[in-house]
């Protein structure tokens, strides 16, 4: 019987503790989820006594601290009485923290924040969960009608995953200082702590070489970084506790290497050139010319000397070995070790780099090709090709099996332009039936920006805010992916990014400026918000379609995933076919009667060809409508015509590199309404 009483006492205790978790999710728009949320009572208004102290003016606090004044200031408007932070005295908000971290895998990120009206007290071991606390603090920031305020709350936080990456493609397309200040930024208002920087691939060098000077001359096309400014931003990124691990890929994705320095290529006599498409290429460095670890030691040797991180990575990708079939020495090489494989020879050639990078004090990391029979396992390896033996290339399981460290990016490529709730549904260690000795080799997640199809200029758009809910499987519990309020704290990170800097919003209007030819871009603005870009590479096809200097003003690059009208009314839908109520039916229709207004907008613009080529596609759109809010307001009935099947037609195709988000929903509707329309057409 007490034991009985017992269980039930602690069932109804975790029902209050689930209670008060969800409650607070639906009034905290937190991101990520910290790892232990309690509510407290009373508020911490934000007047003009506002003031900050912190512990110590060592490391990375002070400044941030000083951000942290600016931010709130900003945001709110509220001038205060001392614009920068006390050491060591009382204060409004005081943050405490013990040392100051070397950046590493194994530093202690937690924190612990309380929030009262007495004011708010950050402590941390070091001064990297102190960062943490701060972005926490930030994000807490409310209002009513009288003030800003931050709520009692009490939280208790430390990261799942040591490594929570994102690597940006610099290569295909170059991206400014600036612009990879601003994501850096983002990153650790997320709490990411790995910017990893792909410098050079078949498109482009990016960076300056001292000993190699024709690596800039020749194969960046002027675009790079110079060593001080490498320095710089490895700097800035310390300052906000994020690591840059740099990329240096070969022996393939060599193009722009072998366009500097020909010599080393495998195909003899070749005349080299920069590639200007997307895709996989033949150039590949000779592995059995000895000059090309003399020439990578001494590249490697200077590149690594910018970067105090302890990981190099070297690529090792998508090299299928064509001008290495070619190649007499390269056959002779293999015949020499009894090979029959180049996977073979990729490893004889990847362990000469791991020796050279070991002489550096480097670890070797790599894309999991690099992973065979005879590789050490001190490498590690970036999975990019699956994530268990339920999925083809089951790489991570296969590498920590083997004993090596792993870090996950396979299905967190957002350049393949996919929903960010289809992105979450792969956690790092989901489904794996690892032993804990495995568990602990996978070192986190990284998301992957590659930038075949993206510029300064849209880039922030396809990274934010996707990136948001994807950082929060890295530092979160497993089960927050399943809290129902993840779209509504998403659409909250969306607005504070704008904030912050990040140019998402404001290039979007842009984009559709330059579409309009006009500053007139509401109507044209509306149709984003129901069309997404094309899938997984559908855009770049088979990489023939696009050129690195072709442009991306266009349509598709002003959209993004997740258009927000398409998960609303998408919602709205199901919930109306489930539970058939009024008041959603009236949204519906309110939605179907802004798509009339919407076109007629439109057709007032003057006509360009990049706007007359969105014609026909939001004529079917207003006229689907027109014909589904009669049918819903019970003025017209509904029939299956010509006229409605030729609509739905139009609308089952592409809209220059754009598919519209909404249709499967709205046959579901029609067929509600007694119009059983045929699925075909493209999927959403």
């Amino acid at each position: 019987m007490k034991r009985t009483i017992h269980l039930l006492v602690a069932l109804l205790l975790c029902g209050q503790c689930l209670l008060a978790q969800e409650y607070t999710s639906r009034t905290l728009s937190l991101m990520p989820w910290p790892q232990e949320v309690h509510k407290a009572p009373g508020k911490l208004v934000i007047d003009s006594s506002f003031s900050v102290s912190v512990s110590s003016k060592k490391g990375r606090v002070y400044q941030k601290a000083v951000n942290l004044i600016r931010s709130i200031t900003d945001r709110t408007g509220v001038f205060v009485n001392r614009g920068f932070p006390r050491i060591q005295q009382s204060s409004t908000v005081t943050i405490q923290f013990d040392e100051v971290a070397v950046l590493g895998e194994k530093i202690d990120e937690s924190y612990e924040l309380s929030v009262s009206t007495a004011g708010a007290i950050i402590k941390a071991k070091t001064d990297v969960g102190a960062l943490h606390g701060m972005e926490t603090l930030l994000q807490l920031l409310q209002f009513d009608e009288h003030s800003f305020y931050i709520p009692g709350i009490r939280i208790k936080d430390a990261p799942r995953f040591a490594w929570r990456g994102l690597m940006i493609d610099v290569a295909r397309h170059f991206q400014p200082m600036a612009v990879l200040k601003r994501n850096l930024r983002a990153m650790a208002a997320l709490k990411m702590n790995v910017f990893h920087w792909h410098l050079s691939d078949d498109q482009g060098f990016r960076v300056a070489s001292k000993v190699f000077p024709k690596l800039q001359e020749l194969a960046s096309d002027g675009q790079y970084y110079t060593q001080r400014e490498v320095k710089e931003l490895v700097a800035y990124a310390g300052s906000l506790g994020i690591r840059v691990v740099p990329e240096i890929d070969v022996p393939g994705h060599a193009t722009a290497i072998l366009t500097a320095y020909p010599e080393y290529g495998s195909k003899k006599g070749e005349s080299y050139t920069i590639e200007r498409y997307a895709g996989v290429f033949d150039p590949t460095l000779n592995p059995a010319n000895p000059e090309v670890y003399s020439f990578l030691a001494t590249l490697f040797k200077e590149v690594s000397s910018l970067f105090p991180d302890p990981y190099f990575h070297i690529g090792g990708d998508e090299n299928e070995g064509k001008h290495w079939d070619q190649n007499v020495e390269i056959q002779q090489l293999k015949k020499k070790h009894g090979w029959t494989t180049n996977h073979e020879v990729q490893t004889y050639f990847n362990i000469q780099l791991e020796a050279i990078l070991k002489s550096y004090g480097k670890k070797l990391m790599g894309w999991d090709e690099i992973m065979t029979k005879d590789m050490p396992t001190s490498a590690i390896i970036h999975s990019w090709r699956g994530r268990n033996e339920g999925f083809p290339n089951g790489t991570l399981i296969e590498a920590v099996k083997k004993g090596y460290q792993v870090v996950l990016s396979n299905d967190y490529y957002i350049d393949r332009m996919q929903s960010v709730l289809h992105h979450r549904k792969f956690d790092p260690l989901k489904n794996g039936a690892l032993t804990a000795a495995q568990e602990a080799l996978v070192l986190g997640g990284e998301v992957t920006m590659w930038s075949e199809l993206v510029t300064p200029l849209t880039i922030d758009s396809r990274i934010w805010p996707r990136t948001a809910g994807i950082a929060e499987l890295f530092w979160s519990k497993a089960e927050v992916v399943d809290d129902p309020n993840f779209i509504s704290r998403l659409k909250t990170m969306d607005l504070y990014l704008d904030q912050m800097g990040i140019t998402h919003r404001k290039n979007k209007d842009q984009i559709l400026r330059n579409i309009t030819k006009s500053s007139t871009v509401a109507s044209v603005q509306l149709l984003t918000e129901y069309f997404e870009p094309l899938k997984i590479y559908e855009r770049n096809k088979d990489g023939v379609e696009y050129k690195s200097f072709s442009p991306f003003t266009l349509f598709a690059d002003a959209c993004t995933a997740d258009a927000y009208g398409a998960l609303e009314l998408n919602t709205l839908i199901d919930e109306y076919l489930k539970f058939g109520k009024e008041r959603t039916k009236k949204e519906i229709i309110a939605i179907l009667k802004r798509w009339q207004r919407g076109y007629q907008a439109f057709k007032s613009l003057a006509p360009n060809p990049n706007l007359v080529c969105l014609t026909e596609h939001y004529k079917a759109m207003a006229l689907i409508g027109e014909r589904l809010e009669k049918a819903l307001s019970n003025t017209v009935a509904l029939r299956d015509d010509v006229a409605l099947r030729t609509t739905i037609k139009k609308l089952e195709t592409p809209l220059v590199d754009t598919e519209f988000m909404v249709l499967p929903s709205l046959k579901r509707l029609f067929g509600h309404l007694g119009v059983a329309l045929a699925e075909g057409g493209k999927k959403s």
